[in-house]
């Protein structure tokens, strides 16, 4: 917008400025100019702290590797037998393995899966579980993917070092498993499924043992 002093200055026929107002507008004119050209300076400031202040925190990448060597007892390849109970019905036997390992240089543990039909060698079960450390919460998270599906969830450390459990929900359904390294240095899970009010029962029991 055109300053008023110089529109009504600009006017044809209009009153000239003697050299003492055209001086005092000129000072006006600077004046004015400085003073926005502090506050756009002060407002760029406050910007530039407001988005240092909201800068994402960096992860402790160290503290994340050390929880995760903690999980250590799982790693390497395992293989043994599945049973997956389906209420009234005859368990279905499975043959089943078991691989977990480090990735992004220990960051991640990742752990597949796979049950295979004894009758037919048909693959029947098949899961993979990415778990991390998020060092911020101090928690074990895990995201587990089966059948075109992704469930996530906090994943618990033992307190004797040598197991962790974890649980999922979906609807009315819930799941809670246990998963141990026994005295005989066997992987043991089993998993309990609740279905509405329906009572707790036991959905999968699985033993591994390390490969040679």
């Amino acid at each position: 917008m055109p300053h008023p002093f110089f529109a009504f200055s600009a006017e044809k026929g209009g009153p000239r400025l003697s050299t003492g107002q055209a001086s005092t507008v000129s000072v006006l004119t600077n004046a004015r100019y400085t003073l926005l050209m502090l506050r756009s300076a002060i407002l760029c400031i406050a910007f530039l702290v407001l988005c240092m202040a909201q800068q994402p925190r960096v992860p402790d990448t160290e503290s994340q590797r050390s929880a995760m060597q903690r999980l250590s007892f799982l790693i390497g390849k395992w293989s043994g037998e599945a049973r997956i109970l389906r209420g009234s019905g005859e368990p279905l036997e499975l043959l089943q393995t078991e691989d977990a390992q480090y990735k992004l240089d220990g960051l991640v543990l990742i752990i597949e899966g796979i049950g295979r039909n004894k009758t037919d060698g048909k693959v029947a079960l098949q899961a993979l579980g990415i778990v991390s450390y998020d060092d911020e919460a101090g928690t074990y998270h895990m995201r587990a993917y089966n059948d075109g599906r992704y469930l996530e969830t906090e994943v618990k450390l033992a307190d004797n070092g040598k197991g962790i459990t974890w649980g999922f929900v979906l609807g009315e359904i819930k799941t809670r498993s246990l998963l141990r390294i026994d005295e005989k240095g066997r992987w043991t899970e089993s998993t309990e499924i609740t279905i509405g009010s329906q009572p707790p029962r036991k959905f999968i029991e699985l033993t591994v043992t390390p490969q040679r």
